[in-house]
């Protein structure tokens, strides 16, 4: 999707997407990823999820990186985040204990600005992306982590025609492909949570799985 897609999306509310309270598979599937106390993890599109707070009560030093700076300073202020912001490397930074939000274009993100992160969460993400550039966009990713990064990554399936995306449906397949020339891939749990997605079942979808991958980079 093009970045004014998002933009509008923020600046009009429309954040189904957002979800409450902390997504139920890092409670679930994050100790897998066996990341050292400390450990500096990303966080990919990250909006205003609260599963960075969650991520930084485990002990990590959080980045995220994120177009809308409506959606990071409604992070902060819905949070009692008390950040300070500042420039930085062509992004505006909002910088806090653990928690370093980075507002700006996915992919005019570099090493160097990222710093050295152990492990990357990824829910929202790679399912934001239309087909014609997830491809770039794991690429990327690819560049921006070092051998050994571990990923907890999240989809979703269903039938495609039924709902125009985002969250569009991205197949186990798909995900072989883009990522199986970087990572070593392994499917972690598959859970069918179509009646706990009212709003997806209200656009038509009549099967909806969520899929959880870990992933290593090579």
């Amino acid at each position: 999707m093009q970045p004014e897609f998002w933009h509008e999306r923020w600046r009009t509310g429309q954040i189904g997407f957002h979800q409450s309270a902390a997504d139920r598979n890092l409670a679930r599937h994050w100790a897998g990823l066996e990341l050292a106390a400390g450990s500096r993890v990303f966080v990919p599109l990250c909006g205003k999820s609260l599963d960075m707070l969650w991520l930084r009560d485990q002990g990590h030093a959080v980045v995220g990186v994120e177009l809308s700076a409506v959606a990071l300073e409604a992070f902060c202020l819905e949070n009692g985040v008390p950040a300070r912001r500042r420039a930085r490397g062509g992004f505006e930074v909002y910088e806090a204990v653990n928690l370093e939000l980075l507002c700006g274009d996915f992919f005019a993100l570099a090493p160097a600005a990222l710093g050295d992160v152990a492990a990357v969460y990824d829910r929202a993400a790679l399912i934001s992306w239309a087909p014609e550039l997830r491809a770039a966009y794991v690429e990327h990713m690819a560049a921006l982590v070092k051998s050994g990064t571990r990923m907890l990554l999240v989809t979703l399936e269903y039938p495609q025609p039924q709902m125009a995306g985002p969250p569009f449906c991205v197949a186990s397949e798909e995900v072989l492909r883009l990522h199986s020339p970087h990572y070593t891939i392994r499917e972690i749990a598959r859970q069918d949570v179509l009646a706990s997605e009212p709003r997806l079942f209200a656009r038509g979808v009549t099967q909806l799985f969520e899929v959880c991958y870990t992933l290593v980079r090579l």
